[in-house]
């Protein structure tokens, strides 16, 4: 028998995975963890659908995305995935999917007694039913093709529930057990589900603000980065800001082949904040 060689693409970090003939779809990824994670999947040779509420910010990814994997097919989704109606548009648009990443998310501090039950419902339609409805969607057809990848990004906030954003803490909590009950209801069937959870991660937004404070303070950003990570969480093993490549490389491999054996878990990418071992 001959040989089959197989190309494979390499990841920014040296990673290789080969991801060719399977079609991704990466909710919320025209930035951050998201388009880290589009790119990751599209440079494997993925077919990449990205998506965002905004037209622009959507080419703009896609262009991107064309320029560091040119032989990726990439499209773009725009659409609210909060709501029902929009995430039957996607499904609509791409009835089928072989990897579905969970992405699309909203955090933000906001005292307890402050947060009043629309900004809940917010949060559990964003950050929970989105990946609900769109579960739902497609997962009968992975299991069809005995195959398939559903990734949900939580946080290291599911375990450690931030005092000062427990609606986020919430839906985080509840990503993990959407995520593990439904690897049970996929048992032997070829579809693996897991959950990543990412902590303090260096995102375009984060470095943002991160830049105006160390304008105000005089300050380098490494330095208000580092001290941010040791008040807000001390026992980081890491002591920074995670990249989002560093997290994508953990779903690129979800996401990929070699990672059959792994379902129901929630992998943690957050620098060992969380004191427990399992």
């Amino acid at each position: 028998m001959v040989p089959v060689k197989i190309t494979r693409f390499k990841g920014e970090a040296g990673m290789q995975f080969d991801l060719s003939g399977l079609k991704a779809i990466v909710t919320g990824s025209t930035a951050g963890i998201g388009f880290a994670t589009a790119r990751g999947l599209a440079v494997a040779g993925a077919e990449v659908v990205i998506n965002g509420r905004k037209q622009d910010a959507c080419e703009k990814a896609a262009a991107a995305l064309r320029k560091v994997a040119p032989k990726a097919k990439i499209e773009a989704f725009v659409g609210d995935l909060s709501t029902s109606e929009g995430c039957d548009a996607l499904v609509s648009a791409h009835p089928a999917c072989d990897i579905l990443v969970n992405n699309v998310g909203i955090f933000g501090p906001k005292d307890f007694f402050e947060t009043p039950d629309d900004i809940w419902e917010q949060y559990f339609h964003i950050n929970v039913m989105s990946g609900v409805r769109l579960s739902r969607a497609y997962l009968k057809g992975m299991e069809n093709k005995k195959w398939g990848r559903v990734i949900f990004i939580s946080s290291e906030s599911a375990q450690n529930i931030p005092q000062d954003m427990i609606h986020y803490g919430f839906s985080k909590t509840a990503q993990l057990a959407v995520s593990r009950g439904l690897a049970k209801r996929m048992a032997g069937t070829g579809v693996t589900v897991n959950s990543v959870l990412p902590g303090p991660t260096m995102s375009e937004g984060v470095k943002t603000m991160l830049e105006q404070e160390a304008e105000k303070t005089g300050k380098s950003v490494d330095e208000i980065s580092h001290g941010f990570v040791m008040q807000n969480r001390p026992s980081s093993l890491i002591q920074r800001f995670a990249t989002v490549e560093e997290v994508a490389n953990m779903v690129l491999y979800v996401a990929s082949r070699e990672s059959s054996a792994t379902s129901g878990a929630a992998l943690r990418v957050e620098g060992g904040i969380l004191e427990t071992i399992f």
